[in-house]
């Protein structure tokens, strides 16, 4: 009887380590490294930022672009799932899947290094 229990404790206290590993390992932003070799003025859904630098954008459910001012260039920031997401499913964390996909923390943008240079 008290190895069914102990058992049944070390599952829910795993269970509950791992509830929302993205959100806990990952946080609800991304770090994007804008590069450039003179200062460059970026757009970014809206949002203003001085290259070089690394900015910091909030996980969300949808592609980011990103604007220089003084071209024309643009480059898409697609959204993917983040590989810790996954974490919860193998290790049987249901809650944990479902406060990541909640909070937005499941999503990573596919670039993290960015060359803004005009070319």
């Amino acid at each position: 009887m008290t190895k069914k229990l102990l058992m049944a404790s070390s599952i829910i206290c795993a269970t509950v380590l791992f509830t929302g590993c993205a959100t806990i390992i990952s946080g609800d932003n991304q770090n994007i490294n804008l590069q450039s070799k003179k200062e460059q003025t970026v757009s970014i859904d809206g949002k203003d930022y001085t290259s070089p630098a690394i900015v910091s954008l909030e996980r969300v459910n949808k592609d980011a672009v990103l604007k220089v001012k003084d071209c024309n260039k643009q480059v898409l920031l697609k959204k993917e799932v983040n590989p810790v997401f996954f974490v919860n499913i193998l290790s049987g964390g249901a809650f944990g899947s479902t406060t990541d996909y909640a909070s937005d923390s499941m999503w990573q943008y596919d670039q993290t290094n960015v060359n803004v240079d005009c070319e």
